[in-house]
C-alpha cells in the first residue's frame, strides 16, 4: 500500500494539496476555496467532504470506520464507506460467484486505483484514476474536476469492456450519508421520484419497518404497523430500518437526490443524467447506537441484488434493470456532487437544475433558493 501511494503522489502537483491519512488509510485531499474532498485510492471511495468555512467540520458522508473506532471495535474491511462505486455488480453475489472469488458490490471498490494524470488548468483542478477489474475483464476510469469558487465536485467515468461480446452492466454510485449530519427526525431526503417499491428479503432484517414488495408513491411507504411512513426523515425510534427503490422522473434529462439538515443549514446533493442512472435505492440503517447511515444509491438497477436476480426481474416499471456494455466498447457516465450552506427556513428540495452556468436549488413552498456557480455541464 505504501508503494502504491508513493507512486500515486510522485511528482504530481495534486499531492501538494495534499496527501493525507484518513482513519489510518493513505488518502488524497482535493480542495479549492469552497470545499475539500478526501479520497481513498484503495477502492476510490469519497470518504469525507467538508466546507472550508464550516467551523464544525461536519462531513455528510458515512464513516463506518469512525463508528467502529468510537465503539472500540476493529476497523471494518473493504471499501464500503462514504461514496463508493459499485461496478460491475451491485449488491450480494451468488454462491457460485462467491466460490469464484467475486466480491460484493463489484471489483472497483476493492481494487487499487492508479492515478494516470493530474493538472491545474486555470481554475480547474483535475485528476484521472484507473482501476483494472481483473475478474470482470473491464477497466474503470474516473476523472474528478474541482473548480475554484464552486461548491461542486464534477465526476466523469468510463467502464470499458475488454471482451469481444456484448454484456449486461450493473453500475451504482453508493452515495451514503451518516451521522452526525444524518440525524433522526431532522435530516430529510428529496428526489423527483416517479414510482417506488419496497424491497423484499427471504428473511427480513431485524427492525424492518415496511411491508415488503409493495408499490407506493414516494415518500409515503406502507408500514407494517398500518398506514404509511414518510421516508424523507430517519425515524425517531432507533433500531429500525427499511429498503426501497424509486424510479426517477422520466420526463427529466437531469435528476437529483439530496439530503438536507435544516437545523445545521447544510445540504448535500447529487445531480446526474437519468439515462445513466434511472433508479435511486434508499437503504436505511438506523441502529440503537446512533451510528446512523443512509444510502442514496443511484444506479442502473432498483435493488442491490445478485446479477442473476437483477436480470430475471427486468423490466421493473417498464424500465430495464441493467445497461448493455457492447463488445470492446465503453459506457460513459457523469454526475456532480455538491455541498453548501442553506438559508434559514429551507426545509424541502423541490428542484435542482443546471441553468446558465448556475446550479439552482429551490424550496418552492418556503420561497427559498440557492444559486451556486457551475462552470461545467453534464453531457
Amino acid at each position: 500500500m505504501r508503494i502504491l501511494f508513493a507512486a500515486l503522489c510522485a511528482g504530481l502537483s495534486l499531492c501538494a494539496q495534499t496527501k493525507t491519512v484518513f482513519e489510518n488509510l493513505p488518502a488524497l485531499d482535493f480542495a479549492n476555496d469552497k470545499l475539500s474532498l478526501t479520497m481513498i485510492p484503495e477502492g476510490g471511495a469519497f470518504a469525507q467532504l467538508l466546507l472550508r468555512d464550516d467551523a464544525g467540520k461536519i462531513s455528510p458522508l458515512w464513516n463506518p470506520m469512525r463508528f467502529a473506532r468510537e465503539a472500540g471495535q476493529p476497523q471494518p474491511k473493504g471499501g464500503f464507506h462514504g461514496h463508493f462505486v459499485c461496478v460491475d455488480g451491485f449488491g450480494q453475489v451468488s454462491s457460485e460467484e462467491t466460490a469464484a472469488g467475486f466480491p460484493m458490490h463489484g471489483e472497483a471498490q476493492s481494487r487499487p486505483w492508479q492515478m494516470l494524470a493530474s493538472n491545474k488548468n486555470g481554475k480547474t483542478l483535475s485528476a484521472t484514476f484507473e482501476a483494472r477489474l481483473v475478474l470482470s475483464q473491464e477497466v474503470f476510469t474516473r476523472t474528478i474536476h474541482i473548480v475554484d469558487g464552486e461548491n461542486i465536485v464534477w465526476v466523469e467515468s468510463d467502464l470499458e469492456n475488454l471482451l469481444p461480446f456484448d454484456r449486461p452492466a450493473r453500475w451504482a454510485e453508493h452515495a451514503t450519508i451518516g451521522s452526525p449530519f444524518l440525524e433522526a427526525g431532522k435530516t430529510v431526503v428529496d428526489m423527483p421520484a416517479e414510482r417506488s417499491r419496497t424491497r423484499g428479503y427471504p428473511k427480513e432484517p431485524d427492525g424492518y419497518r415496511l411491508i415488503a414488495n409493495r408499490d407506493f408513491t414516494w415518500p409515503m411507504a406502507p408500514a407494517k404497523t398500518g398506514g404509511t411512513i414518510d421516508l424523507r426523515a430517519a425515524p425517531l425510534q432507533a433500531g429500525t430500518g427499511g429498503h426501497t427503490s424509486s424510479l426517477l422522473n422520466r420526463s427529466r434529462r437531469l435528476v437529483f437526490v439530496t439530503a438536507l439538515h435544516p437545523g445545521k443549514r447544510l445540504l448535500v446533493g447529487w445531480v446526474f443524467r437519468r439515462e445513466d442512472y434511472p433508479w435511486v435505492q434508499n437503504w436505511e440503517s438506523f441502529p440503537n447506537n446512533n451510528a446512523l447511515a443512509r444510502g442514496l444509491e443511484f444506479g442502473t438497477q432498483p435493488f442491490d441484488l445478485p446479477t442473476r436476480e437483477t436480470l430475471q426481474m427486468s423490466p421493473v416499471f417498464d424500465t430495464p434493470t441493467y445497461r448493455i456494455l457492447p463488445a470492446k466498447s465503453k459506457l460513459r457516465t457523469s454526475f456532480l456532487m455538491f455541498y453548501a450552506q442553506t438559508p434559514d427556513g429551507m426545509e424541502k428540495i423541490d428542484d435542482v437544475r443546471l441553468e446558465g452556468g448556475k446550479l439552482i436549488v429551490e424550496d418552492r413552498k418556503a420561497g427559498k433558493t440557492i444559486t451556486l456557480p457551475a462552470s461545467r455541464s453534464l453531457q
